[in-house]
This record gives C-alpha cells, structure tokens and sequence, in this order.
C-alpha cells in the first residue's frame, strides 16, 4: 500500500467535489469540533444518534462513523441498529473504540460491535488498540498508555480476525491492511494538548473512506490530513486554543503545494 500525493490532492478534491455525506454518532465533547472539522475539509457532516432515525439517516450517507467516548445503553442500541443499516446499504464503516480498556462497559462494547458488524477502518489509540484483544491492556482515562508502534503486532492480529484497516495513532500513526503497514509522521506536539483532535481523525477518515474504496488508504489519508494541518496550524499558534482555530482554518485552505511540502508517508 503506498499513498503519494497525487493519491492525497485526488482524494481531497474528490470530498470537495461531492461533499459525502458522513453520518456521526460520537460523543458530547467532540461533536462540535468534529462536525467543523469535516466541514472544513468538504465533506457534509451529520450528528444523530436517537434510535428512531438512525437508520434513516444511514439511507442518506456515504459514511457511517462510530464513536463509543460518552456511552448509554440507548446510544448503544442505535450504534448496532445503524451499523447493520449501513452494512446493508454496503456504506463504510469507522469505529473509535474511546476508552477501551479503560472501564469493561467500553471494552465490551466495541468487542461486541467488531463481532456483530465488523468495521471498514477501526482508529484508536495504542492502548485502545490493544485493549480489543488483550484482556489486560488499559488505558489512562481516554488516552493512550503506551506507544503506538508498541501496538502493532496486536494491530495487524486485529485485522487478520476481523479484517478492518487498523489505525493506531500516536507520535507515528500506523496504518495496518491487506498489503501491509503505512507510517504516517505528520503531526505536531500541541495536538495532543487539544480535546478531540483523536476523534477528529476518525471522522476524517469515514470522508476518506466515502470517496476512496481502500479503507486503509483512506486512514492513511486521514491520519496525513490531520498531521499537515495539525503542523501548519502549530506554525500559526501560540497555544491549544489557538491551534483550533488555524487546524480548522488549515484543513479548508489545504492545497496541493501543502500536501507536497509536507507530506510525510512511508
């Protein structure tokens, strides 16, 4: 698997072009942020969760991402009710196992949700990772306790049982698919000072996933997206709130020369 930056720039214009569609049911604290993120970048974001329209609204994207960071047993049920809607209309799938390994409810469910209906791309942390096949991994909180190249052996057994593109994100984010492992070392040190910027990333890569059929290739974009811009808002900020605001700004002015100057892929 090999992402130039022609395969970037086509990608992002693509998303521009067509605006997919991207289904969200996330967590409280991000929905805001991911929501102007997708935005930014072009893609047509939609935040519901409520069991009665799930699945309608499934019927209208062209992407399904699950976020389990502020869970209830309603919000669960809607997770599987719009997760089998969107097998059948055969839309990708994203999950973000927030928090996994750190309370059994968590670990539980995004077990359960990869067994029920396996996912296109799952994106976590190390430590979350790990959690979904190691009973004894734990995280600190919602945040990684461990490095992500510590998790990829776990990674790639992970994507042989269920057959999702694995992306485990950290200092190196590495991608895991059917052809191998991508690192992706785009990013800066300040985005991990900003709530949310994880599950940012998961949102970005269902509008990957929603115009390029390759679900690893479309985490591998993402994670690069994510880090570009998370450099050049860095470049322009004297801190985490600030950052938020030129991260935004960088995604939507994201150019060709950008991808190009910056892209770090291997």
């Amino acid at each position: 698997m090999n992402v130039t930056t022609n395969d970037l720039w086509s990608a992002i214009r693509a998303i521009r072009e067509k605006a997919p569609v991207v289904h969200n049911i996330t967590n409280y604290v991000v929905m805001n942020s991911t929501a102007n993120a997708l935005l930014a970048l072009g893609a047509s974001p939609v935040m519901a969760h409520a069991e009665e329209e799930v699945e309608e609204m499934v019927g209208i994207a062209s992407a399904l991402v699950i976020n389990i960071g502020t869970l209830s047993p309603t919000w669960v049920r809607a997770m599987f009710r719009a997760a089998e809607a969107a097998r059948a209309k055969k839309i990708p799938i994203v999950l973000d196992p927030v928090g996994a390994g750190a309370t059994s409810y968590r670990t539980k469910t995004a077990r359960e949700l990869i067994r029920a209906v396996p996912p296109e791309i799952i994106r976590g942390n190390a430590s979350e990772i790990m959690a979904i096949l190691d009973a004894g991994a734990r995280t600190k909180g919602v945040d990684s306790a461990a490095s992500s190249d510590s998790a990829v052996a776990i990674g790639r057994e992970l994507h042989t049982e269920c057959g999702a593109a694995i992306c485990i994100s950290g200092e190196t984010d590495y991608v895991i698919g059917k052809t191998g492992v991508v690192k992706v070392r785009n990013g800066h040190i300040m985005m991990t000072r900003v709530t949310g910027l994880g599950c940012t990333a998961t949102a970005l890569c269902g509008a990957f996933a929603a115009v390029n059929p390759d679900p690893a290739a479309a985490a591998a974009e993402a994670m690069a997206v994510m880090g570009i811009a998370g450099e050049i808002g860095a470049a322009r900020s004297e801190g985490p709130g600030s950052l938020q605001l030129h991260f935004l700004d960088a995604l939507y002015r994201l150019s060709a020369d950008d991808i190009d100057r910056y892209l770090k892929i291997e």
